[in-house]
């Protein structure tokens, strides 16, 4: 058996489906990182269940999502779930 925990990204993790994926699958045993702008409500999601690791991450910002990819660079992700949306202005 092996000792190696699985891997799994959710992000817009603070709500919802994402947030409901995330438990769900902290619960199954994966190690969760939960990413989302609003770090307060992933700090709650966190507390539910120490498999989960809250992570802040604006998908419209760049400058985010290269230090969340950062901060996870190198681990192997074995699920993610894209559920994070974000507006862009077509200009």
């Amino acid at each position: 058996m092996s000792t190696l925990r699985k891997v799994a990204v959710v992000t817009g993790a603070s709500s919802g489906i994402g947030a409901a994926t995330a438990l769900l699958l902290a619960q199954n045993g994966y190690r969760v990182f939960a990413a989302a702008r609003r770090f307060e409500r992933l700090e709650e999601l966190a507390g539910r269940n120490e498999n989960i690791e809250a992570h802040l991450l604006d998908v419209t910002d760049q400058s985010s999502v290269d230090a969340f990819v950062a901060s996870i660079a190198g681990i192997e992700i074995d699920i993610l779930v894209n559920n994070a949306g974000g507006a862009f202005d077509s200009s």
